[in-house]
């Protein structure tokens, strides 16, 4: 919308991520998250910020740097996610012969 030159889209987009960062806030549980509560708090009022500017100033590379910055902490948390992830197990090799929990009749 932003290199279109779409304002309204533009805005709509805009003020859509900004109230998504506002519920992600929002739902950040600070007496058990602790620092990385905080620390997210602070992320998101940062982003939020940066997106204002960017409209304001109707910045394509202050919005891109803002998405970088989203991107930087969505892949963390994808990092976190695999890391949680039971290994795959190898599969059994068969002798032939269905064992009793593989038979289905």
């Amino acid at each position: 919308a932003h290199r279109g030159g779409d304002i309204e889209a533009r805005t709509r987009e805009i003020n859509h991520a900004i109230l998504v960062m506002g519920h992600l806030e929002a739902t950040l549980d600070k007496e058990r998250g602790g620092g990385v509560a905080a620390n997210l708090e602070r992320f998101y009022q940062q982003l939020r910020a940066g997106l204002v500017e960017a409209q304001i100033k109707q910045s394509a590379a202050l919005l891109e740097q803002q998405i970088a910055h989203l991107m930087e902490v969505r892949d963390a948390w994808r990092a976190v996610e695999r890391s949680l992830l039971p290994e795959p197990t190898q599969p059994q090799e068969q002798s032939g012969n269905p064992s009793r929990s593989e038979w289905n009749a």
